[in-house]
């Protein structure tokens, strides 16, 4: 059974669950060539939408800077890109990849993510207190050298809801997350799609 809990914050979602900003330019000391990417078509399917997917950009936007799930470890790594998809209705998504200087780097990198998305919901308390999150471990992936799932419902005092299921995954140095939002709840998140996709994300990295 996927662990829940539940606490009064998080970063404040959009109509699909993400907030896509403006691309950083290209470090000047970044790897020379990106690790692999999810193709459009490796989403979880839109019942009434396709898939766009936006090019494989070096950095990270500053949506994910200051997104406290992901932030504190994402938003100052020089060897990083991302790949920003949409749908033209409110699902979207976007992966992030990062080439870290050894697998020992790597590792903790990828332990340091699955710490602070389980964390991320407590240590935003203070910042709003209108919102409320569930929060669910939907477990790990045989791929590669792993994969974790989570789940993340925020919802406003206002009623607004939002939906967003994150993946982390590493293959040696290479570390990536998925994430995926919408409007709506646990019940609209394509849970058994996501595991394929995130799947797939981490057996492309090389």
């Amino acid at each position: 059974m996927p662990k829940r809990t539940r606490a009064g914050a998080l970063i404040a979602l959009t109509a699909a669950g993400l907030t896509f900003g403006t691309a950083l330019a290209a470090p000047a000391n970044a790897a020379t060539k990106a690790p692999g990417f999810l193709a459009a078509k490796d989403l979880p399917p839109h019942p009434s939408s396709s898939w766009t997917a936006g090019k494989v950009t070096a950095g990270v936007p500053e949506a994910v800077e200051l997104d406290r799930c992901l932030g504190m470890v994402l938003g100052d790594d020089r060897d990083s890109w991302h790949r920003d998809f949409r749908t033209d209705l409110d699902t979207s998504a976007r992966q992030v990849g990062v080439e870290s200087s050894s697998v020992s780097v790597a590792k903790g990198r990828f332990s340091r993510l699955n710490q602070d998305i389980k964390s991320c919901a407590a240590r935003t308390e203070k910042a709003d207190p209108d919102l409320e999150v569930t929060f669910k471990d939907y477990g790990t992936l045989p791929v590669e050298e792993g994969a974790h799932l989570y789940g993340l419902h925020t919802e406003t005092s206002w009623g607004a809801s939002d939906i967003r299921l994150l993946a982390v995954g590493r293959d040696g140095r290479t570390v990536t997350v998925v994430d995926w939002g919408r409007l709506g709840g646990f019940k609209d998140a394509p849970v058994k799609a996501f595991k394929k996709t995130a799947t797939t994300a981490v057996n492309k990295l090389h």
